[in-house]
């Protein structure tokens, strides 16, 4: 589980910095929450489409999916807060 989130971490690592700006953030819109949340969940469910005892597709799967969600989540966001983002990447 560990090794996952560890993967998973060094592959996302500029979008999950956006979007914990992003929730920190006053134009952040209502649904980012949720969204995130939902998210975050997924990583840590022992529910997964593919699940984990299938050798190479148990983890693919949660390789594959997470970063296309966050894309989406990203690509959503206010360009003002991207904007912001940019200019103060803290």
């Amino acid at each position: 589980m560990w090794k996952r989130l560890s993967v998973l971490w060094s592959v996302l690592r500029g979008d999950a910095r956006l979007l914990w700006f992003a929730l920190r953030h006053p134009m952040a819109p209502r649904w980012l929450k949720p969204a995130v949340a939902l998210l975050v969940l997924y990583v840590v469910s022992p529910i997964d489409l593919v699940p984990d005892v299938v050798p190479v597709l148990g983890v693919v799967d949660d390789v594959v999916l997470l970063p296309l969600a966050l894309a989406f989540i990203v690509r959503r966001l206010p360009e003002g807060l991207r904007a912001d983002f940019a200019r103060n990447p803290r």
